[in-house]
């Protein structure tokens, strides 16, 4: 088998009418990390909690390691690892305990899941943290032993959707190369993010999704090279100057100019002669830029480009579960602690079923 994940024309829809997924298609190389990008609300968290068996669709099929999710939903969910945008854990356990049941409600052995309860500590940097509550642990300890919780019965397939959301840089770091390293054993990732970083480090291949379907798939090398050569960055006065300067340059036939607040940003394949052209156009309209720089393209360019906006909202808010948790913590309810509130309770009786930890 090639492929650990096979996913065709998936259609998902909330209140009838919002649609959270409209024909996505995509399939995943086994052996590999594979990113699903989008901007808030496209249908990410929707895609995975379908093949992770927690939602069915409305339409299309899908198949997790040769196993139809629907169909064959228990099988699927003894094969397979999730680290959801919540943490699945019990603040009033320590860190060992909590591994410990995730074990026992997998029907390991009990001398099996104590051994991996332990490699598991070591490999995530936890083992000094094991015995204590995780009322002490901060949000990326927090994290590593939400993943950690989903590798104890040594799944095939591992499903992280956005996993380093609201972590410090350090957090963020330790947690790629955990999953390097799971990868470099023959573990297969499905990621989920909006860090253009984080895909362009861990990703071999990936689909942007919008609307709930996929716009663009490839490595990220290759989406990188449809910018062009170069991206011109242009900084602008203000909002009217970067709107005006945008409308002149698609006037031009340079329709892939995109304003990003009081800048305006365009790939080009001929770099200086296309800067040169293009100050002599803005000097001809009176516009006067203050900032003016060619550079390579990232990730963050084709996202723009593709989707128009990286934060853009599609009106899914209330209706699609993706959304309620993440709309949260980005409007600024971070009163209560990762890990607990009804999300998350929900999260770990999920997980306790089954659907969440293998």
């Amino acid at each position: 088998m090639t492929d650990a994940v096979e996913a065709e024309h998936l259609v998902k829809s909330f209140k009838g009418s919002v649609r959270a997924l409209d024909g996505l298609s995509f399939a995943v190389r086994a052996g590999s990390v594979f990113g699903l990008l989008g901007p808030n609300g496209a249908g990410k968290t929707t895609a995975v909690r379908i093949l992770t068996t927690i939602l069915t669709p409305d339409g299309g099929t899908a198949r997790v390691l040769g196993h139809d999710v629907i169909t064959e939903a228990r099988t699927v969910r003894g094969l397979i690892g999730l680290a959801g945008q919540y943490a699945a854990v019990d603040e009033n356990l320590t860190g060992r305990e909590n591994l410990d049941m995730v074990g026992s409600l997998n029907h390991l052995p009990r001398p099996a899941y104590r051994q991996r309860t332990r490699e598991l500590l070591v490999q995530f940097q936890l083992d000094d943290a094991g015995d204590r509550p995780l009322k002490t642990y901060s949000g990326g300890m927090r994290r590593r032993l939400d993943v950690a919780a989903a590798l104890v019965a040594r799944p095939a397939m591992l499903f992280l959707d956005e996993p380093t959301t609201g972590l410090d840089p350090a957090s963020r770091s330790a947690l790629w190369i955990a999953v390097e390293e799971l990868v470099s054993q023959g573990t297969t990732v499905l990621l989920t993010t909006q860090y253009m970083e984080e895909a362009d480090r861990l990703a071999h291949e990936i689909a942007v999704v919008d609307h709930g379907t996929v716009i663009a798939l490839g490595t990220p090398a290759r989406l990188k090279a449809q910018m062009g050569a170069t991206v011109l960055d242009i900084g602008l006065a203000g909002a009217a100057d970067a709107a005006h300067t945008t409308e002149l340059l698609r006037s031009t036939g340079r329709s892939g100019a995109a304003r990003v607040g009081d800048s305006v940003e365009l790939g080009v394949d001929d770099g200086p002669r296309a800067a040169i052209e293009i100050l002599r156009l803005l000097d001809q309209a009176g516009i006067e830029p203050h900032r003016f720089t060619l550079r390579e393209p990232t990730l963050d360019d084709v996202f723009l480009s593709l989707t128009g906006n990286p934060t853009a909202d599609d009106g899914l808010a209330g209706a699609d579960p993706d959304r309620g948790s993440f709309d949260r913590q980005r409007s600024g309810d971070r009163g209560s602690a990762p890990g607990s509130g009804r999300g998350a309770r929900r999260s770990r009786r999920q997980a306790r079923r089954g659907a969440g930890h293998g």
